[in-house]
């Protein structure tokens, strides 16, 4: 395989990565899935959402690396934004961080190409996802392939796919302040 046929999709919880694993599968892409998501809160929330993410790789027979859970790192970088609404500047950079990482392991394992399963969620804006995914891209010198897994009835695919392998369901984002609401 070539290395223009590999991806990497970062992966914020298993519910929104099932159907993005699929479509690369079916863009022909081999997929490698990166769990990196130190702004889930608390541990045990981030557990369960780890464990949905194993079995959907199971599922789709595609390797997942798992990052070191670091909730002081996604602290430390939305320091000053900790007052911000949801969908705001701190999810900005909530977003900017993980894409970096993501970034980060494409170079070090050499591959051109990520994602991300977060644009899948009717709750997540897809143009400015892409222009943080596309900005880092040019940045490490990658390629960010930004497909909005929504379209097509992504959302209602992956919810089929969750629900069928019995995955757990998160009822919030996923960091602390996301449960002020």
């Amino acid at each position: 395989m070539q290395q223009e046929d590999k991806i990497i999709l970062h992966a914020c919880c298993g519910i929104c990565s099932g159907y993005p694993i699929s479509s690369l599968q079916d863009m022909g892409y081999s997929v490698t899935v990166y769990f990196y998501n130190p702004n889930i809160y608390p541990e045990e929330e981030y557990q369960k959402r780890l464990m949905a993410e194993q079995v959907l790789c199971r599922h789709f027979g595609v390797e997942l690396i798992e990052a070191e859970y670091s909730p002081e790192e996604f602290y430390d970088f939305v320091k000053g934004f900790e007052n911000e609404p949801e969908k705001g500047a701190r999810c900005d950079k909530c977003f900017e961080l993980r894409l970096i990482r993501t970034a980060e392991l494409c170079k070090k394992l050499s591959i051109k190409n990520f994602t991300t399963s977060i644009v899948i969620s009717p709750h997540k804006n897809f143009k400015k996802l892409s222009l943080i995914g596309n900005a880092i891209a040019q940045e490490y010198e990658l390629n960010y392939i930004d497909i909005d897994f929504k379209k097509k009835d992504g959302f209602l695919k992956t919810n089929k796919i969750s629900k069928e392998l019995e995955l757990y369901r998160q009822n919030y984002c996923g960091c602390k302040f996301s449960l002020r609401k």
